[in-house]
């Protein structure tokens, strides 16, 4: 895809303000619209939106299809009365800095359950709706809302501790328990159900205001996942369903054992035997939700690092071909030529990972944090083609003004140097940079533009816990600097870009 002259800001969702303990689809949400809006800005930027788990990262989720239940508006439920006053009587006292899970998950699910009660006794359109969503969605639905039942009621364990029938899907069993737990797998599409609808009013919405919305594309599924219980023959696991080698990256200088993913790895062979019928399937729900999708780990896709299952560390493994050309050559005959794909071509990138990027026209990813090394730096904006997006920094970075206060002197003397910034001022010119180089896109997290330092730093990508929970202000969106990003859009024309809404 041909990418017009553009900019954009990446703040997930669950980072809204609201008074229910996370971001969400509620009033917040439109306001947020308006406000980038305002700024001239063109494009939204979110992090995947499957239903998370354990850790609470939007990169381990349930479903490479479904949504996250924590993201629907308990607000937009009682308008439709779906939710009462009576039901929000026993609330927490949410922190309105951050997202805090653990009270907030149990608290949601148990609203939620109530807004279900009260729809199974609804008729009319809304119950036609859904209907027709079921029947649209039953593809990759019912075996979700049965793996979250059965999940649910083994106290929610991982599917690799269930009983041997249901676990290897034996017929029998399964419909024995799809009937047992038929109210359960009925409210958990009811989930879903709400969850895309509100969100495609957000969408429609956003479109109306002429914006666009990046999505993001994990490549790799989590094993305690619907994907992998209902499609075993993808993946690479033995016959207890249990993986035999998962994802991860070699030692570097950054890690000396590696990082241990753990995901399971796919059997590429047997996708190139249907087709790549379930990855066209992924991506087709995927571009109903979004108008960009931005493939993490695209060097995957060209070559993958295969561990060992049962190794502690990412040391010792081995690099395997993967799918290339072929996998993205089904994709453009399903989805058009000009693929609305973003690469994130970070870390070590071979010739082989470039290629198949300009083979297919995909834009690559700058990232400003990583440039000041020395004048010869790829990541340096006088070095970049148009064909690209460039970011200050991305969710797994620390914010720009925590990055520079942990730089090596020489990195700080040389950005300083480069930008013609004084320690004061480095965000802005840092932002500044991004918009005003020759690439196509420019994206700053909201982290930035609000000068925020470590505190708001969204992922540690080497932390198990304690990620993904920073929120914005009420107050931080305001019109002062909402025109000086427009000032800063104008300046180097990424106004231009127009959005079909239709």
């Amino acid at each position: 895809m041909k990418f017009d002259r553009a900019s954009g800001i990446l703040l997930h969702p669950t980072s809204l303000p609201s008074p229910y303990g996370i971001g969400d689809f509620g009033p917040a949400a439109y306001q947020w619209v308006d406000w980038l809006a305002g700024t001239g800005c063109k494009l939204w930027q979110v992090l995947p939106m499957g239903p998370t788990g354990y850790g609470n990262s939007p990169y381990q989720s349930f479903s490479a299809f479904a949504g996250n239940p924590y993201l629907i508006s308990p607000e937009l439920l009682a308008r439709e009365n779906l939710l009462f006053p009576e039901d929000f009587k026993n609330q927490p006292v949410f922190d309105p800095t951050k997202v805090d899970f653990g009270s907030l998950i149990p608290w949601k699910l148990v609203l939620l359950e109530k807004s279900f009660s009260r729809f199974s006794d609804c008729d009319g359109s809304i119950r036609e709706e859904y209907e027709i969503f079921c029947s649209e969605n039953s593809s990759w639905l019912d075996d979700y809302a049965c793996f979250m039942a059965i999940k649910e009621s083994q106290g929610g364990g991982a599917w690799d501790g269930w009983s041997e029938p249901i676990r290897l899907r034996i017929p029998a069993a399964l419909e024995a328990i799809r009937g047992s737990l038929a109210s359960s797998r009925a409210r958990f599409s009811y989930f879903q159900f709400i969850f895309f609808r509100q969100w495609k009013a957000l969408y429609d919405y956003a479109h109306s205001k002429g914006l666009w919305i990046i999505g993001d594309i994990p490549i790799f599924v989590a094993y305690d996942s619907a994907d992998v219980w209902s499609n075993p023959e993808l993946f690479h696991l033995d016959k207890a369903r249990k993986p035999t080698v998962v994802a991860g990256v070699p030692p570097d200088y950054f890690s000396p054992t590696g990082q241990l993913w753990g995901n399971p790895l796919y059997r590429w062979e047997e996708h190139k035997r249907t087709g790549y019928h379930w990855w066209l399937e992924r991506l087709r729900a995927s571009f109903k939700l979004f108008d960009i999708l931005r493939f993490d780990h695209f060097r995957g896709f060209t070559g993958y690092w295969e561990i060992p299952a049962n190794k502690k560390t990412a040391e010792i493994g081995r690099w395997v071909k993967g799918p290339g050309e072929d996998l993205f050559n089904a994709i453009q005959s399903k989805f058009g030529e000009e693929l609305p794909i973003i690469a994130e071509d970070l870390g070590e990138i071979t010739p082989d990972v470039t290629a198949l990027r300009d083979q297919f026209s995909l834009p690559g990813m700058k990232v400003l944090q990583f440039a000041f090394s020395g004048p010869e730096n790829p990541f340096l904006p006088h070095s970049y083609l148009q064909n690209c997006v460039v970011y200050t920094g991305t969710h797994d970075n620390d914010t720009t003004l925590g990055w520079f206060a942990s730089a090596s002197e020489s990195e700080r003397d040389f950005a300083l140097r480069y930008l013609g910034a004084d320690s004061a001022s480095i965000v802005w010119e840092m932002v500044r940079a991004a918009w005003k180089s020759v690439s196509a896109v420019a994206i700053a997290p909201m982290q930035d533009f609000l000068n925020l330092g470590t505190e708001a730093r969204f992922n540690f990508p080497s932390r198990p816990d304690g990620n993904w929970e920073w929120r914005l202000s009420e107050i931080a969106l305001n019109e002062e600097l909402q025109m000086k990003i427009k000032d800063l859009n104008w300046l180097y024309q990424r106004l231009t870009m127009s959005v079909d809404s239709s």
